[in-house]
């Protein structure tokens, strides 16, 4: 599931209804008092078109002009053909909106079908108030309001009848509410309404579900398809909680946006939950999952994602799809507040499929799920009667001899099972034995015993383990890698033209080996039987042990030397040496086993990478130096000697000492190499130096007086002559402002007024900046933009020092760029390093990008924006050209493109990654921009303005549109911005309330993490942690989420400001966006938008051919 720290957790109920249930009485008002045109009595029964005044939204259709009302729980946006009267296959050719799909039956009066168009101001507003409820963040007000209500109806009884259903009536309403942009459907369920969840199938002859849900239809203009369509509630459970649950905040009341720019690929129900208070019942029962890898409901604690399911405002194609459909209790995660509570979620899930037309899709886990009405009569084997054997993340097709199901781009599997590729996967099962170990001839016996696999799709890796295994046998099963290396061959990563074991079986299939030891003459048996995907989207595995092992003592280590293992596949034990004599190539031996075989090499021979025998070659002279497969410390630090043979020697560069292998810095400065009379200062493999106040030089030789005075010294001494106050210890006269200059005589960038205690940022040449100003005790966060004065001797080196592998957190500190490894949420402190040097420069925004592993940044000395390769080379500066304090960056790595923030020109702007194809976004409303991060999966992008009159925090789509305010009351000075794609959590700190918050973008709630922050300025996001520098303290702070509070703290060596701050990730969040494939067909500039894409021009493209579009 989609990757979400505990997002049900931070929910809060803003307009909660009452705690009972709904009463029919809080129906909307119904019947022929009302105006309401009634249903004829029957079985199957279709009303004539009802003629709207205005046209309704659906899906991505905004031309309805009549509706169609069924018997049976349905509102149609077209007439239904004849043959789908009855309730039939799922989803039906026509448009169609379900409260309660069910075959039910009116005959003899029994019960009623009321629908209606409701203009009257009454009727509008109640349906506005269930929609804000639903949607806290929208402004609605319908111009047209349809109201259905299908009263005490009863569910058709067949031939023989039922006598448990006898005299069970339903109750229940839908309301489609649209105003000139969007449409929205409120469902109604009152207490008791719901008397009976199931009904006679006159096709299958039993009883089956009703269902909840909405269908686009069949969608093509010559060749037709199914459209997209909702599953929300599809079995008994989840059809008898819809009165005691809700998506809105009121029991019985469920809201859905079904029209509107955001609708395009599905319905968006509302995400507003019941309060445990409330009322909602749950099971103690489901509380047996481990809080790391419990299911979440709608969030889940691991990094997964799936394309059809629950769309909320503003996202793209990639949702949640809980495999049980029913708004039942789901596990959550432990509150921050209490950490040994668990708290719980009522949410509704849903399960949605798309049109099968080429899209983008991510997804990391999978939960297969059935159709939910499959009545057929037709035995031919089709796709038509057998799409629910494919996976939801396939494709079927017929042919001549049958149907195919394959999964769709993206997804890999056999098709009627299929997971997101390089999507890390769990396995889970059980294990029982009956070993004999060592001479012993008393078997040891074990049942029942867990078996958990962790698979990282997209490194290659897999871990495997088994808990509670007998001491006595415990390590000398230790040697046993074909347990879980045949997990390893499911999820192998697949080279062209090979597939691995999940593409090839689904997952469902039985596995025999035979185990052997050298030097013991007994051998063990495995025996596995895969079961394919669970419900809970993991591969299930059962796993028999049953032989002997050589005994290996209590607290010893095995070592497995790298090994190949050759599967092959059969419906039947044949001995696969005789009928397939070649089947292991030359120069090897064909071993039979049971259900399988062993190819093993002949002597002097060895298995290469592609799995043949290869002749064991002479060892022959390597130069490792010119190989690169030496062990000597980074070329930044040393450097190989090939001292002939396969030989060579490491030794340190100057600058640093050690073996070779492992290099550190030496300080030049002890002793100092300076002049006298200058400062000396330790860089990695250099020093610099430079002369002290009252001297001036190059730092190794420093000779008396002073330098020539800056134009902010001038204006002091100026100033404080002229009210005959330049003798420092006479006072000041009151009301006087003096304006402050640094340690080079450069304008401070705070400047306060010592009478008013105002403080204000200033230009370099001391100009106040527009909308700084702060009140009495609060300092602005300005940044100067004057490089520090360059004095050293040797220059350090530009060039990047190259990162080892892993997560590093980045961080600027005025002319560099330093890192800090993580180990796991950890800072490895004792490893920080300075990543690249840059003195010339003030960096302020720092952005990683994790497909080509390049760090971006903001310079507001020149002013530019340059970037630089993580694996080492020279910096390039890749735009100087019409900027002015360039400040926050932000990547979209799926779209390829740059964002950054202007505070001078007072503007949003995008660009390609190489700066090029430049377009304003914003440059209207904006005093102070800062912070910027990007949401790349769902094309949305957010930024900080700190304008001392209206600070707030905005939103838009990556392209400019639907721009809005997002966070604006009680804010001060909001500086830096982070959105963890894995939680889809945006978090900021500001320096004006002191205090780090955070929210999901799609609640209006949000959560203070932590307050008494002393002067925060950027932040980033990993795993459970929040990074932020700190001005203050001139540090990197770790605030750890879940508890609330500072847990780490890092000081770089050299204590000056430190500015922006950034994850280094190893790998890239799972995902896509419509700009990741081919550029999203566009020209120029690609970006996304929820759900799609825009084309995009860029700015001054005169004689440039390019197509703007949607």
């Amino acid at each position: 599931m989609r990757a979400a720290w505990m997002r049900a957790l931070l929910l809060q109920l803003l307009l909660a209804g009452p705690g009972g249930c709904l009463s029919r009485q809080e129906l909307f008002p119904f019947g022929p008092g009302q105006g309401d045109l009634e249903l004829e009595d029957g079985d199957d029964l279709v009303s004539p078109a009802l003629e709207l005044s205005g046209a309704l939204h659906f899906y991505d259709r905004s031309d309805i002009d009549s509706v169609y009302v069924t018997t049976n729980g349905i509102i149609a946006m077209s007439e239904p053909p004849a043959k789908e009267s009855h309730p039939g296959l799922f989803p039906p050719s026509f448009g169609a909106v379900a409260p309660f799909l069910a075959d039910l039956d009116t005959t003899d009066g029994l019960g009623k079908v009321y629908y209606r168009e409701d203009l009257s101001p009454s009727i509008m507003q109640l349906a506005a108030e269930c929609v804000q409820r639903g949607f806290p963040e929208v402004s609605f007000q319908p111009s047209s309001v349809v109201v259905v209500t299908w009263e005490s109806v009863a569910a058709y009884q067949g031939p023989n009848q039922d006598p448990i259903q006898e005299g069970k009536r339903n109750t229940f309403q839908a309301v489609l509410a649209s105003s000139d942009s969007s449409s929205y459907a409120i469902f109604l369920y009152p207490e008791d309404g719901l008397q009976f969840s199931t009904a006679f199938s006159k096709k299958d002859e039993n009883q089956v579900p009703a269902i909840v849900a909405f269908s686009q239809g069949l969608v093509g203009f010559i060749w037709k398809s199914d459209g997209a369509f909702n599953v929300f509630a599809n079995d008994r459970e989840s059809i008898e909680n819809l009165a005691k649950s809700s998506n809105s905040g009121q029991k019985g009341v469920w809201v859905f946006e079904i029209g509107s720019p955001a609708t395009a690929n599905g319905v968006v129900p509302a995400d507003v939950n019941l309060e445990p208070s409330d009322g909602a019942e749950y099971d103690e029962e489901d509380e047996d999952y481990d809080l790391v890898t419990a299911h979440l409901g709608l969030a889940d604690a691991s990094t997964q994602s799936f394309p059809y399911g629950t769309p909320r405002r503003g996202d793209t194609d990639t949702y949640s799809v809980p495999s049980v459909l029913s708004p039942r209790h789901m596990a959550t995660e432990r509150s921050p507040g209490s950490p040994t509570e668990r708290t719980r979620s009522f949410q509704l899930p849903v399960e949605k499929f798309p049109q099968q037309h080429p899209q983008v899709i991510d997804v990391d886990e999978v939960e297969e799920t059935g159709v939910v009405f499959s009545y057929n009569t037709d035995s031919r084997q089709t796709c038509a009667h057998n799409r629910h054997q494919c996976s939801v993340h396939a494709e079927c097709r017929d042919y001549a001899t049958g149907f195919c199901c394959s999964c769709v781009a993206g997804y890999t599997g056999n098709g009627k099972q299929c997971v997101a590729e390089g999507s890390p996967q769990r396995v889970n099962g059980k294990v029982k034995g009956r070993i004999f170990v060592g001479t012993s001839q008393v078997p040891v016996v074990f049942e029942n015993t867990d078996l958990h696999s962790y698979v990282v799709m997209n490194h290659g890796r897999s871990y495997t383990a088994i808990s509670t295994i007998p001491e006595t046998v415990g390590y000398s099963l230790l040697p046993l890698a074909p347990i879980g290396g045949i997990i390893g061959w499911m999820f192998a990563v697949e080279q062209d033209g090979f597939k691995n074991g999940f593409s090839i079986t689904g997952g469902e299939f039985t596995r025999q080996a035979e185990v052997t030891f050298v030097g013991y003459p007994g051998k063990l048996v495995i025996k596995q039987q895969f079961s394919g995907i669970d419900e809970h989207g993991h591969l299930t595995i059962d796993t028999e042990l049953e032989g002997h092992v050589p005994q290996i003592p209590f607290g010893s280590s095995v070592h497995i030397e790298p090994y190949t293992e050759l599967y092959h596949y059969s419906s039947s034990d044949i001995d696969e040496c005789v009928e397939q004599p070649s089947v292991c190539g030359s120069h090897a031996l064909c071993n039979n086993h049971p259900g399988t075989f062993r190819c093993e090499c002949v002597e002097g021979y060895r298995f290469s990478d592609q799995g043949t025998c290869v002749a064991i070659m002479d060892q022959r002279p390597i130069n490792y130096c010119v190989t690169g497969l030496h062990d000597c410390d980074i070329p930044q630090r040393a450097q190989c000697v090939y001292t002939g043979g396969s030989s060579y020697t490491c030794s340190c560069l100057p600058g640093f000492s050690g073996d070779g292998r492992a290099c550190q810095d030496v300080d030049e400065c002890q002793p100092s190499r300076c002049h006298p009379d200058a400062f000396c200062y330790n860089t990695p493999g250099s020093f610099t130096c430079q002369c002290k106040p009252g001297y001036q030089g190059d730092g190794f030789r420093c000779i008396p007086g002073e330098l020539e005075k800056t134009r902010c010294q001038l204006e002091r001494e100026h100033i404080l002559g002229a009210a005959g106050a330049a003798d420092a210890q006479r006072p000041r006269p009151p009301g006087l402002f003096v304006p402050e200059c640094d340690e080079h005589g450069h304008y401070s960038p705070t400047q306060c007024h010592g009478s008013t205690g105002y403080c204000w940022c200033v230009d370099r040449d001391g100009r106040e900046v527009e909308g700084t100003r702060t009140r009495p005790g609060m300092r602005p966060p300005c940044l100067s933009t004057v490089a520090p004065p360059i004095h050293q001797r040797p220059l350090v080196p530009t060039a990047v020092i190259p990162l080892p592998p892993g997560t590093h957190l980045l961080f600027a500190q005025t002319g560099k760029i330093e890192n800090v490894p993580l180990d796991g949420n950890t800072m490895k402190k004792t490893e920080a390093k300075a990543l690249l040097h840059m003195p010339d420069k003030v960096i302020i925004g720092l952005a990683f990008d994790c497909m080509d592993k390049m760090v971006y940044w903001t310079d507001i000395s020149e002013p530019s924006i340059g970037r630089a390769s993580l694996h080492g080379g020279e910096p390039s500066t890749i735009i100087r050209q019409d900027l002015g304090s360039p400040e926050g960056i932000a990547v979209d790595h799926l779209g390829r493109n740059i964002f950054w923030t202007d505070s001078q020109l007072d503007r949003i702007e995008v660009a390609k990654l190489d700066g090029t194809q430049r377009r304003v976004l914003f440059e209207t409303d904006l005093v102070n921009p800062r912070g910027i991060v990007t949401d790349s999966v769902r094309g949305n992008l957010y930024w900080t303005d700190w304008n001392r009159d209206n600070p707030k925090i905005e939103t838009s789509y990556m392209d400019g549109t639907n721009r809005r305010i997002l966070v604006q009351d009680d804010l001060g000075l909001p500086n830096g911005l982070t959105f963890d794609a894995f939680s889809s959590q945006l978090c900021w700190v500001d320096a004006g309330t002191n205090r780090a918050e955070c929210l999901h973008p799609s609640q209006p709630s949000r959560r203070k993490v932590l307050e008494g922050l002393q002067y925060p300025f950027a932040v980033t996001s990993y795993g459970k942690n929040l990074f932020y520098t700190d001005w203050k303290t001139n540090s990197v702070v770790a605030v750890d989420l879940a508890v609330s509070k500072e847990t780490d703290s890092f000081h770089p060596h050299k204590q000056t400001r430190l500015y922006g701050i950034t994850t280094a990730l190893s790998q890239c969040p799972q995902g896509h966006n419509y700009c990741s494939v081919n550029n999203g067909g566009c020209t120029h500039l690609c970006l996304a938008t929820p759900g799609s894409r825009t084309c995009r021009c860029p700015d001054n493209t005169m004689g440039v051919d390019c197509i703007e579009r949607k």
